[in-house]
């Protein structure tokens, strides 16, 4: 089973999935960034370029040709096979509001949520989805307000 964290109160879900993308290139782990929805992973796909002026994270959509070389990977369906990275196995990012399928792979799963109710309710939901089928959870608050 995979241990499940989910980082509670964070005040953008996409920057934070940016900034925790950025510290695991650096540490040498492979990521795949889920969500089926299109438009967030063009949107996460624009801050990986831009989120910060002197970083650039090389990332590509799961299917491209150069994915093999590429350690990041944003997909809409969840690669049974993860990224290789130097020597640390791939985590998976779900920006999804479902619990993301297939993680059997995956040795760990990062669930960012925001102060939004709705995203707060879809989290609440996805816990009891993980807890059911008997995965190690860890709640963490990213607000910075404790």
């Amino acid at each position: 089973m995979a241990r499940v964290d989910f980082a509670f109160g964070a005040p953008d879900r996409l920057r934070m999935a940016c900034t925790v993308a950025q510290r695991h290139y650096a540490a040498g782990r492979a990521l795949v960034v889920y969500s089926r929805d299109a438009q967030t992973l063009a949107r996460i796909d624009r801050l990986l370029w831009s989120f910060e002026p002197v970083a650039f994270l090389p990332h590509v959509a799961a299917g491209d040709p150069l994915a093999a070389s590429t350690p990041v990977w944003l997909a809409d369906e969840v690669p049974a096979t993860p990224p290789s990275g130097d020597a640390l196995p791939a985590w998976l990012i779900n920006l999804d509001a479902d619990c993301p399928p297939g993680i059997q792979a995956y040795e760990r799963v990062l669930e960012i949520v925001s102060d939004d109710p709705d995203d707060r309710q879809a989290a609440r939901t996805r816990w009891r989805a993980y807890q059911a089928a008997g995965h190690e959870l860890h709640a963490h608050d990213v607000s910075g307000r404790a």
